[in-house]
């Protein structure tokens, strides 16, 4: 099961699950999910596939969904995510991402599902010191918004269970991502928020001409460029570091690790590398910096390749950018627009409201 399923890193998930010939029930709201996405996994999946619209705050019809479903582990990647939103609307985001995680560990135990794979967040570090770069999972955990409180809570909320007397029962993994980018090697899927505020799509759409200029928040951050550095992993292999995790787990353990590729690129770099990628000028602006924002997040991903003989497959930022310019360029308006080998005319799923 596959929870946050048609958005970005949730539909990838589950179009690799089916690739490799699991069967899916996919969750999601579909209140910053993309509808399109699961009409490409219904669509990839067949028979193999089920969605089911519901939202982790319907605690009784998501103990009815995971008892019906023959699951026998979740992926939990439904949350809210917006770093500047989690502070204007901090209910919302506890009550989503905290409560919303809650449920389902109650909906779990009643069904008697004991696996999950925890998506987590590099924003539960807060900002590290300069000398704690590259991240290793030992670092302290000070988050410095809501975002990030609610997602450590998760985390704590997991490993208490663990502690707990029926806790040599279950199998954790927690998985503490850095920035994501790229796309499908087939452009069957894609990065599309609303709104957008990740940087790769944000330069992208302005060389397709949806925005007319990006904006830099800041260049003096004590970097070498002076924008912020952070580390981009491929969304493939965050999803294969997923993979591995689940052959990993282990009865009454929890498995934390961070994934990134160890390396960081600025803010400059990335926008460089979209000019170089697209062929487009990209305007650029300089705005003031963002409050709280660290100049340098990287992480140090020695543990998960240690223990799991994860690699990243794409290192180099062109590569990255170039798998999701090519879904931007069959998808220029996202979901809702129209695509050269794929138009948005797929037969929807019955879907239950």
């Amino acid at each position: 099961m596959v929870t946050g399923a048609a958005g970005y890193i949730g539909s990838h998930a589950a179009l690799a699950l089916l690739d490799r010939g699991d069967r899916v029930v996919a969750l999601d709201n579909l209140s910053r999910g993309n509808r399109g996405a699961i009409e490409v996994l219904a669509r990839e999946g067949g028979d193999r596939f089920r969605f089911e619209q519901v939202d982790l705050l319907d605690r009784d019809e998501l103990e009815r969904l995971l008892r019906a479903s023959g699951a026998d582990t979740v992926m939990h990647f439904a949350a809210l995510a917006l770093v500047g939103e989690s502070v204007k609307l901090p209910r919302d985001y506890w009550r989503n991402n905290t409560l919303g995680t809650i449920h389902l560990r109650d909906a779990m135990a009643a069904a008697g599902i004991r696996r999950i794979v925890f998506s987590s967040t590099a924003a539960t570090y807060g900002v590290p010191a300069a000398s704690e770069n590259p991240i290793r999972e030992s670092c302290r955990q000070r988050p410095i918004n809501p975002y990030g409180r609610s997602k450590l809570a998760c985390e704590s909320l997991l490993l208490d269970e663990l502690a707990s007397p029926e806790g040599s029962l279950l199998e954790v993994a927690i998985l503490r991502y850095f920035n994501v980018a790229g796309g499908d090697a087939k452009a069957r899927l894609g990065e599309d928020h609303r709104p957008e505020t990740h940087l790769v799509p944000v330069c992208l759409d302005v060389a397709l001409g949806e925005s007319s200029t990006i904006e830099i928040f800041g260049d003096r951050h004590g970097t070498p460029d002076g924008t912020c550095v952070r580390d981009y992993v491929h969304v493939n292999d965050l999803v294969d570091a997923h993979l591995l995790a689940m052959e990993r787990m282990r009865a009454g353990e929890a498995f934390v690790a961070n994934v990134g590729i160890g390396r960081g690129f600025s803010v400059r770099e990335v926008l460089e590398s979209c000019r170089r990628v697209t062929g487009h000028a990209i305007p650029e602006r300089l705005g003031p910096p963002r409050d709280g924002d660290p100049p340098t997040l990287v992480a140090d991903a020695s543990h998960l390749r240690a223990t799991t003989g994860w690699s990243a497959r794409f290192t180099e930022l062109d590569e990255i950018v170039s798998s999701a310019w090519l879904w931007k360029q069959r998808h220029p308006r996202g979901y809702a627009g129209a695509s050269t080998t794929a138009p948005n005319s797929i037969q929807a799923p019955a879907i239950r409201h």
